[in-house]
């Protein structure tokens, strides 16, 4: 996959100075638009309040009442991760979630965020979500959930990652064969579009899972 865009880079990594442009674009964005709100909507408004409610009712179900506090983060990241993945169908740009340094530390902030949360709810009692449901299994029971807690990064960077890059990957092949591939180029694009909502869609669900597990109260 190619390293260079054709936005000034200032000597940072393509992928990191993709990451400072969607972060800034995202605020000046989110500046422009919140004071723009009004009772009754238009239809750039209209569109993200159907999204702002649906991600809402996925928080609910998932991590229940005690969430809600948590829908900005979890919108955040289902936010930064798609707008981050639709750069890769701009030509000459490329989406920084197909770099694992920053899938890598999406994950990480997902696992601190799980744990500072759990121990926020629950204090010391959360240690229980490690020892198992009878305390003589503990000695068995806290090496798996510690490999288990552990191994959750490292499958939620490497699933966007893997999935990212791939399509980078086809869509560079594709490129080089043109114009004979340009009917795989459409079909790829089209199935990038859709990898594009699915994977921000999964990381943003996981995320949920995992927080509203450290939400519930262990037994």
């Amino acid at each position: 996959m190619h390293e260079e865009i054709l936005l000034p880079a200032f000597g940072l990594p393509a992928h990191t100075a993709m990451m400072i442009y969607i972060i800034i674009g995202l605020a000046i964005f989110s500046l422009l638009v919140g004071g723009r709100f009004k009772l009754i909507p238009g239809k750039l408004q209209s569109v993200l309040e159907i999204v702002a409610d649906a991600f809402m009712n996925m928080v609910d179900e998932n991590m229940g009442h005690k969430g809600r506090k948590y829908f900005p983060f979890i919108l955040t990241l289902a936010v930064f991760i798609f707008v981050s993945n639709a750069f890769g169908l701009v030509p000459g740009l490329l989406p920084p979630t197909a770099n694992l340094n920053t899938t890598l530390g999406l994950a990480l902030v997902v696992f601190f965020a799980t744990h500072v949360i759990g121990v926020k709810e629950h204090g010391v009692k959360y240690l229980k979500h490690f020892v198992g449901p009878v305390w003589w299994l503990a000695p068995l029971m806290i090496p798996i959930e510690i490999i288990g807690h552990l191994a959750r990064p490292l499958s939620l960077s490497l699933r966007l990652f893997g999935n990212m890059m791939g399509h980078e990957q086809i869509v560079g092949v594709l490129l080089i064969l043109m114009p004979i591939a340009y009917p795989l180029l459409a079909v790829s694009t089209a199935l990038g579009v859709l990898v594009i909502f699915i994977q921000a869609f999964i990381f943003a669900l996981l995320s949920m899972l995992y927080i509203g597990g450290a939400l519930e109260e262990a037994h």
